[in-house]
């Protein structure tokens, strides 16, 4: 970690942490799943073109609302691992303000151990769904600045 990036929020910390207490691929697999089953199930009306991540091999879906100033994603995948990934980020970056989910730098991941065992397709299905979530809380920033 560089002594640039930002302290990451709690809720992000703690995930990281019980990824890194995980030695192995398929242990890191195997809480990846566990967050998969936890996501609570999206709306199918949820599931339009508008809300779909580009770049994705499997098709994965991202909304945000704004309520009180802190955001709140919901999300889903066709692929359960990729679902693990939307869970994880949704568990992590729920309920902060737009301002501190732009200052999370995606590089969390390598701590997490996971980037070694993720597809390179993978890998960058993680990043883009990373990214549509931080376009959607600059998409709040913007309109509260407004």
């Amino acid at each position: 970690m560089s002594s640039t990036s930002l302290p990451l929020p709690k809720k992000l910390e703690r995930i990281v942490e019980k990824f890194k207490r995980r030695s192995n691929p398929k242990q890191r697999y195997e809480q990846l799943l566990w967050y998969a089953k936890k996501l609570p199930a999206m709306p199918e009306e949820a599931k339009i073109a508008e809300n779909k991540v580009k770049g994705c091999v499997s098709q994965v879906y991202i909304t945000a609302n704004l309520e009180d100033g802190k955001v709140w994603y919901q999300g889903d995948s066709d692929a359960q691992l990729v679902k693990g990934l939307v869970a994880l980020l949704i568990e992590g970056l729920n309920g902060l303000t737009p301002q501190e989910i732009i200052q999370v730098t995606p590089d969390f991941i390598e701590e997490t151990g996971l980037k070694v065992s993720l597809t390179p397709s993978r890998a960058n299905g993680f990043y883009n769904i990373f990214q549509t979530m931080k376009k959607k809380a600059l998409g709040f920033q913007l309109g509260m600045s407004a």
